[in-house]
């Protein structure tokens, strides 16, 4: 494994893991982190070289397109959660090729669909207002719906 992987074969560069016949820990999404934001140039010998600093890694990949182009994100799982916590603590925010990165807990569609709708959203856009409304019109329209904190034109 050392010495074999990322090395390219027919064009791309293979990957090699140990084999785990109990899919249960892949698909708990335990120890597995998502990295985005990342410079197209980074392949996934260098973002396993970044990572695996913080514990042993069962399974690092960049998502590329058709042709094998970076589309700047990945991840990495780790055999540990508290590997994976660790990376996010000191890796997040960090540059990488000159590019700050983002890298937090993976979640799944369905995971990250349920914290989109718990947040709330305050700021509205309104267009189509006469050139005569004022703030108090627009406070009087929209406090019923709550507490108006500020109200601005296009130009703040």
């Amino acid at each position: 494994m050392e010495v074999l992987n990322f090395t390219h074969l027919n064009g791309k560069a293979i990957r090699i893991m140990y084999s785990h016949r109990d899919p249960s820990v892949r698909k708990s999404g335990s120890g597995n982190i998502f990295i985005k934001i990342l410079d197209k140039a980074i392949d996934q010998k260098a973002l396993h070289d970044t990572f695996s600093t913080f514990g042993n890694i069962l399974s690092c990949r960049i998502a590329t397109d058709s042709s094998g182009q970076s589309k700047g994100y990945g991840f990495v799982q780790y055999d540990a959660e508290e590997s994976a916590q660790k990376a996010i603590e000191k890796l997040k925010d960090m540059l990488l090729n000159d590019k700050q990165v983002y890298v937090g807990p993976f979640l799944r569609k369905q995971e990250r669909e349920l914290v989109v709708d718990k947040t709330k959203f305050t700021n509205v856009f309104v267009k189509n207002l006469s050139e005569s409304t004022t703030y108090d019109d627009l406070n009087k329209t929209f406090s019923e719906f709550g507490t108006v904190t500020s109200a601005c034109d296009e130009g703040c």
